[in-house]
């Protein structure tokens, strides 16, 4: 059978081996270690067979298993960040994974941000949403510093290439819309609508009222539902009792959400509802969206 090696760093050649015979059940008999090393001595590895955790196939030659510890080509792992999951979300899948090094518990997410190298001391939102490989015993940290680093590249690219006329003036402020852009729907092809009425309520100097933000606000008072106080509750994240975006990004955005709020749909709408199958009606006045919402509402 396929056999799963690891070799730790600053093994020696022989001790390398001895793995082997330990690790693979091959008999004693089976393993010439004298052989080994003078095909080690010939391919030139002797002395450059990399630590790492390999994957020996089935039927592998003596002369392939040197070869492949020679390359460093290790057995990769992988951890996906789905579009719209929380720092807090983040955190526990890393802490999660028995491939990774963990060296987070008990640290803040302050200083998480200053171990990453980055300026902000809100984590929220500043990680791509996408899948790393890495080698087994990478540690945490080095995780979240691709994906903080791919998210600034992300954002840049997009920034570089936005419309004119907006009225988010940083790319902070296109992150923190594009997570409430994200959140707003499961429907990929309505982010570009979605992000043009909340870009044209902005504009208007009208509260975005989204109910998202108003659950990260709630923290872990949130159960499943917001009610009327909650509504009325003031936090730097409700968005029907502030003026503008709140302070922070409340979940990690994709690509696609920070595209569509860089590149809104132009319109007339300046509210939404549920249609109860993931997509949403759009209305121009306020009198039309009442009336979706008593529909939507008979629907429940």
């Amino acid at each position: 059978e396929s056999v799963i090696m690891e070799v730790a760093k600053g093994s020696s050649f022989r001790s390398i081996i001895l793995q082997l015979d330990s690790q693979t059940g091959l008999q004693q008999a089976d393993i010439d270690k004298l052989w080994f090393e003078i095909l080690a001595r010939q391919l030139g590895l002797i002395t450059q067979l990399k630590a790492g955790e390999y994957l020996l196939p089935v039927g592998q030659t003596p002369t392939e298993f040197l070869l492949l510890l020679g390359s460093g080509i290790t057995r990769q792992h992988s951890i996906t960040f789905p579009e719209g999951w929380t720092f807090k979300q983040i955190r526990q899948m890393l802490s999660a994974d028995k491939n990774l090094k963990l060296t987070l518990a008990g640290i803040s997410d302050s200083e998480i941000m200053q171990k990453i190298g980055s300026p902000y001391t809100h984590p929220e939102g500043l990680f791509f949403p996408d899948t790393y490989r890495f080698e087994k015993s990478t540690t945490d940290v080095a995780i979240l510093q691709r994906a903080y680093q791919k998210m600034q590249q992300v954002l840049l690219q997009q920034w570089q290439n936005k419309e004119d006329g907006l009225p988010i003036k940083i790319s902070y402020e296109a992150l923190i819309l594009a997570s409430i852009v994200e959140k707003e729907t499961a429907v990929p092809s309505e982010r570009p609508a979605i992000a043009g009425v909340f870009t044209r309520r902005l504009n208007k100097g009208m509260r975005l009222q989204t109910d998202p933000t108003v659950i990260y606000g709630m923290g872990e008072s949130y159960q499943g539902n917001i009610r009327k106080k909650d509504l009325q509750t003031l936090t730097p994240y409700n968005t029907y009792k502030i003026n503008g975006l709140p302070p922070t990004p409340i979940a990690m955005p994709g690509v696609e959400a920070i595209n569509a709020v860089l590149h809104p749909a132009k319109g007339n709408s300046l509210y939404f509802v549920a249609n109860g199958d993931g997509s949403h009606n759009f209305s121009a006045t306020l009198s039309e969206h009442n009336r979706a919402v008593q529909a939507y509402l008979r629907k429940r």
